[in-house]
């Protein structure tokens, strides 16, 4: 089984090839967390504000396993 691994539009760009209708699906390592997966995507850690695990809001040490969906997206800013 995979993860599956959705980017908000302004991360896409860190991960080359992503596909913005199918995402990523990888096969996590034991005990992944959410930080270690940033970090493997080359994505720059700082610059992921919100993480959604499985539809809820997860922090950085949060667990990811097999079959997990994850959302990453930046800060969010408006005026």
């Amino acid at each position: 089984m995979a993860v599956d691994v959705m980017l908000s539009s302004a991360l896409r760009p860190y991960v080359p090839g992503y596909d913005r209708l199918s995402g990523l699906q990888l096969e996590p390592k034991p005990e992944l967390t959410a930080l270690e997966l940033i970090n493997s995507l080359g994505i720059p850690p700082d610059e992921v504000k919100i993480i959604m695990l499985n539809g809820k809001a997860a922090a950085k040490d949060s667990f990811i396993q097999d079959g997990d969906r994850v959302g990453l997206f930046p800060a969010v800013g408006g005026g």
